[in-house]
């Protein structure tokens, strides 16, 4: 036993060393993000990733606009973006952070309001918008409708998936703890209020328009749970006794799904994003005293053992915000968000099977090197055993998943 301590010992002390001695996750490089979101990102106040005209830097029209993509996901993005800068905002205070807080909950709001019903879209954009064409054309098989904004029409995405729900719940839980602004919690508020009496009167179903089903939340307790966690917290006088029943009924039943997510630890990896986002409110606002906190960690548990060496920097920080400190996975976290700076902000192919052995389809056996990993949207939400994969260069990832890592561990007091 005293061997094996010693070799832990070993290993953990190296890690620190590593990280002290080859981080340099720094200020700098996330405010410079954050920057280059507010320019490039946000045209209509919900994160959209641009298409530049080359995927050469050595062209002169590699910094050109031509369109914008990843529309579908819009509402989960911003839901990120806004718990990143609502992170910062009670890190720094820093009143630009605030401005974005503001940003992403008004981009937020809209994608409300637009729809007419309380109905969340997935993405909204002027119908004068130059750039509306190409995102009708990728995002059609969603559906597409026509709402108001004041007095100026607005074409919005449907067929909204539970992601995108999942998404904006994770921001404006964090953003109404993190921000100590009466207006935006207020805000906050009644975004929380409208969206759970939408889902509360359609029995838990996405209802579009056409009145088409696009999802349903029954059979996913630890999301319906967080929503009304959320929702009692933020609105306690509405939703605590009506969250206290559906706990009662519900909580040992979380681990269920989670059960059964973690029997496969590659294919369909994005679900793993929305377990971490979704058991983070639910476990943190319940009360320590709570019997039921014990099967909302049993169950995180669970997902925490299926993804703890994956090298995911995100997945790490939830886990400090619900366990609290731990070197080793800490100083991992910084070594993370170090080789994070390394990769390409472009979406170019990667194709690595031939410099790493697999062991299945588009799957390596360990996995890959954060830096070498396939250039996407969010990187964390992505398997990081795919050996290929990508684009052709000309879309430009929006850096959330650098940012919200980043300011996270600045909130949370994780060492430089």
């Amino acid at each position: 036993m005293r061997r094996i301590h010693a070799v832990e010992i070993t290993l953990t002390t190296g890690l620190i060393l590593w990280a002290v001695l080859t981080a340099h996750a720094s200020e700098r490089e996330a405010l410079s993000i954050s920057d280059n979101i507010r320019r490039f990102h946000t045209p209509y106040s919900t994160v959209i990733d641009p298409i530049f005209a080359s995927s050469d830097p050595g062209s002169p029209e590699y910094t050109r606009i031509v369109g914008y993509t990843r529309a579908a996901d819009s509402a989960i993005w911003t839901g990120h973006y806004l718990a990143a800068e609502a992170f910062r905002y009670q890190a720094t205070r820093s009143p630009e952070a605030l401005n974005n807080v503001r940003t992403a909950l008004n981009g937020i709001t809209s994608l409300q309001d637009v729809t007419g019903t309380g109905l969340l879209a997935r993405c909204l954009l002027p119908v004068d918008s130059p750039y509306a064409p190409g995102i009708l054309r990728e995002e059609g098989g969603h559906g597409i409708y026509i709402g108001m904004l004041g007095r100026s029409a607005y074409y919005w995405i449907g067929h909204t998936s539970r992601d995108q729900y999942s998404g904006v719940f994770f921001g404006l839980g964090v953003a109404y703890d993190m921000v100590d602004d009466e207006a935006i919690r207020s805000q906050i508020r009644s975004a929380v209020t409208r969206m759970l009496d939408f889902l509360l009167e359609n029995n838990w179903s996405v209802i579009m328009p056409t009145g088409k089903i696009s999802t349903i939340f029954i059979g996913q307790p630890e999301q319906m749970l967080n929503f009304l966690q959320v929702g009692r917290h933020v609105n306690p006088a509405k939703y605590d006794l009506l969250y206290k029943i559906y706990r009662a009924l519900l909580a040992m039943t979380v681990i269920i799904p989670i059960e059964f997510e973690s029997l496969d630890d590659h294919d369909e990896y994005f679900r793993f994003n929305l377990d971490f986002i979704n058991f983070y409110n639910l476990i943190r606002l319940e009360n320590d005293g709570s019997t039921y906190r014990w099967a909302y960690l049993n169950a995180y548990d669970e997902l925490r053992r299926t993804t703890q060496d994956h090298g995911n920097a995100f997945f790490n920080m939830i886990d400090r915000g619900l366990r609290g400190p731990d070197l080793r996975r800490d100083a991992e976290t910084k070594v993370l968000l170090d080789q994070w700076l390394r990769r390409p902000r472009r979406d170019y192919y990667v194709d690595l099977r031939g410099k790493y052995s697999g062991c299945g389809f588009n799957r390596a056996c360990h996995p890959l090197p954060v830096e070498e990993r396939v250039r996407t949207d969010f990187l964390w939400q992505r398997s990081p055993f795919l050996l290929s994969g990508g684009g052709s260069g000309t879309v430009e990832t929006s850096g959330i998943d650098y940012i919200l890592v980043y300011w996270m561990a600045r909130y949370y007091g994780v060492p430089d």
